[in-house]
């Protein structure tokens, strides 16, 4: 079971966050803390280093912040899916966040077994996005795709970008839609092409702008 848990980064500057959320995911059956850092700039060399499958991101830090974090592992081609862990509410910085990458967002005072869900959650492929900052994301021009619906997808292409906005990840919507995983693969891939979007987010936004999801 071990090669089943969950590898997770702390990235916060506050020694005491870090300490309260290992000392919870330590108990964890699925999910295993393989190092902790204390800025952006540290978070992505412990993340290049450590490679884990989930970081949990503070966004406001000394130095490099969290945001800039985002961009580099981005950059560096980072598979690791980061989930901020906030106690900023303010859209001009959870919105930004998103944007740069992240995976979806949490308040710091999370409920615990909500946060481990949320890790579980977006290692699985999901991206969680709360209402209010779908919302601030939507009344925004999004790169690519704020005008018009864009060109034409097909029907198997639209379902699966409904899919992609109920946040199901690929496995899930393979068994969904009866496909391979490597068919959904392409077909993710053809809808971020034809509507020249960067990732599964701004997929998802763009589907509930225009009426494909759901």
């Amino acid at each position: 079971m071990a090669e089943e848990r969950i590898r997770v980064l702390l990235v916060d500057d506050h020694q005491v966050v870090r300490r309260g959320l290992r000392t919870f995911l330590e108990v964890q059956d699925d999910i295993e803390v393989v190092g902790e850092a204390a800025d952006g700039a540290e978070g992505v060399e412990r993340a290049v280093e450590l490679e884990p499958h989930v970081v949990l991101m503070d966004v406001k830090m000394p130095g490099t912040d969290g945001i800039e974090a985002l961009r580099r592992l981005r950059d560096l081609g980072s598979p690791a899916r980061v989930l901020i862990v906030t106690s900023f509410t303010e859209q001009r910085t959870v919105v930004p966040a998103l944007r740069a990458g992240a995976s979806g967002y949490v308040y710091k005072d999370v409920d615990p077994d909500a946060l481990a869900g949320a890790i579980r959650s977006v290692h699985a492929g999901h991206v969680l996005l709360q209402q209010e900052v779908a919302g601030a994301l939507l009344s925004q021009d999004a790169p690519g795709g704020g005008s018009g619906r864009g060109p034409s997808l097909t029907d198997r292409e639209r379902e699966v970008l409904g899919l992609i906005a109920d946040g199901r990840s690929n496995r899930e919507i393979a068994r969904a839609l009866v496909l391979s995983e490597k068919t959904v693969k392409t077909h993710v891939s053809n809808i971020l092409m034809k509507l020249d979007l960067a990732d599964r987010t701004q997929a998802a936004l763009w589907a509930v702008r225009h009426g494909d999801a759901g």
